[in-house]
């Protein structure tokens, strides 16, 4: 294990962490939130102080020996350490006073899932609400695929950067948009920013205030959900929500669709099977739950605004909520249960077990079946007209056996605290998929902050897994993983 090499790059990382907390630092001065100024003060101090002995600590170390097993590793560590100094503002400060309650809503918000422990979000000074947001638009892209496209990493092996952007990035298997790695993180956020900006412009467009626009468009570009106001997203105009839901939809879309409009290359994404599901997916849940909750709304046209805000705040796991979904019938709660296993398209900022892996779970399905009726025929599963790795899909079915034991242990864990089945199962569904609110005492006027310490430490867990797609967490609780072997 290089393990001077993983501190090597986890030094930058807290760097990077110190600057972005610079304008909530700023925010909160000009607020005069004293104890927030301290506190982010204090933060920034320490994350460069233990950036600066790492940074000494590790010189000359050479970057062979940096493989698969050092990517996962850096990886999960590096979202630990970031989530652990991300939480001390809201501890030091006292805004958030018990220290795993201020990093489960960090987590949270890094890993863009929008759950949260606050009873009322209004009493936060700006300055913690604007770092509570902006942790969603860190952790939509990832921290280390932008620390790959800020700082020099090429050399004469490739496969250093791509073992850090596949630990990291969402899907079945990440692939290159351009032949280096490096450009590829760049694209990558290039795209993310421009989609953020756009989406600050329309909210501005539609009378928003400023500080409002970009904490929505963090929590919007994050897929994450974290709302500054006790009502979330109910609270602003229909133009508002409708370009909440638009924004919505389009991060949870694979990044590389949009790289290929830059290159005018239309119908390549109209012929990709991933996003036209995913369309699909939408439009009919959204259809049903409007037929369904039909009764509960004056008009057709806020019967079909709350129905398909609420689709794509689930499907896209971002967590913004325009109405209590609680109270709805059976069957809208079924859809939307449904879409938080489903989740956005890999590649996206979205979370769940992703668009793809449930058609190729299905095209794998229905190849055994067919296997079944005529043994000695061999076929391959496609996407997209062509062929699917043996190994890719041999991943996803090992992925869906981690992914079920995850949720069955977790369901367990939680069960001890006593409260209902709809409580702990939505609640482990909600974190695990990065989606936020659930069903029952966590639905979308409730909160998390009746668990116990271990239930949070379980879901604080779950949304680090969720969020790096298992492997780098469960990896780092290997024995394996630091064996000299």
């Amino acid at each position: 294990m290089n393990y001077k090499m993983i501190g090597r790059l986890i030094a930058p990382i807290l760097c990077i962490e110190a600057v972005f907390m610079l304008p909530a630092l700023g925010i909160a001065h000009l607020d005069g939130s004293n104890a927030a100024v301290r506190a982010f003060a204090m933060t920034i101090a320490a994350s460069v102080l233990v950036a600066g002995l790492l940074w000494i600590g590790t010189s000359n170390v050479p970057r062979r020996g940096f493989y698969a097993r050092e990517g996962f590793v850096l990886t999960g560590a590096a979202w630990i350490v970031m989530s652990v100094f991300g939480a001390l503002p809201f501890w030091i400060s006292g805004e958030i006073p018990h220290f795993v309650d201020a990093l489960f809503e960090t987590v949270s918000g890094f890993t863009t899932t929008g759950s949260s422990i606050l009873l009322n979000v209004e009493e936060m000074c700006r300055g913690m609400l604007y770092w509570r947001s902006f942790t969603h638009w860190v952790g939509g892209m990832g921290v280390l695929v932008f620390l790959l496209a800020i700082v020099p990493m090429s050399g004469k092996n490739e496969g250093f950067t791509l073992h850090i952007l596949r630990a990291e990035s969402p899907g079945p298997s990440v692939g290159k948009l351009v032949p280096r790695m490096r450009q590829t993180a760049k694209i990558l956020y290039l795209l993310y920013i421009m989609l953020t900006v756009l989406d600050v412009l329309f909210l501005l467009l539609g009378g928003m205030p400023l500080f409002d626009a970009l904490c929505t468009a963090y929590g919007t570009a994050g897929t994450g959900g974290f709302g500054i106001k006790a009502d979330s997203i109910a609270g602003y105009s229909p133009y508002l929500q409708n370009v909440t839901t638009i924004f919505m939809l389009l991060f949870g879309v694979n990044f590389s669709c949009y790289y290929l409009l830059l290159l005018k290359r239309v119908k390549d994404v109209f012929n990709d099977e991933e996003l036209r599901t995913y369309v699909g997916v939408v439009v009919v849940s959204a259809l049903l739950i409007a037929f369904s909750i039909r009764g509960l709304y004056h008009s057709l046209g806020e019967v079909l605004r709350v129905s398909f805000f609420q689709v794509a705040t689930v499907i896209t796991t971002t967590g913004f909520a325009t109405a209590d979904f609680n109270q709805w019938p059976a069957f809208a709660k079924t859809i939307l249960v449904l879409l938080m296993f489903c989740g956005a398209c890999a590649g996206s900022t979205g979370g769940g077990i992703k668009v793809a892996r449930i058609l190729l779970l299905l095209r794998s399905f229905r190849r055994n079946l067919h296997q079944n009726l005529r043994p000695r025929e061999i076929s391959n599963i496609r996407m997209n007209g062509a062929k699917v790795d043996e190994k890719v899909v041999s991943n996803v079915d090992a992925y869906l056996i981690g992914y079920m034991g995850i949720i069955v242990v977790s369901f367990l864990i939680l069960s001890l605290d006593g409260f209902s089945f709809e409580t702990n199962l939505t609640a482990v569904i909600a974190t695990f998929n990065n989606i936020g609110p659930g069903l029952d005492m966590v639905g979308p006027v409730g909160n998390y902050s009746a668990f116990s310490d271990l239930s949070k430490l379980v879901m604080i867990f779950d949304m680090l897994a969720g969020r790096l797609e298992i492997y780098p967490i469960v990896l780092l609780f290997s024995r394996s993983t630091w064996s000299r072997k």
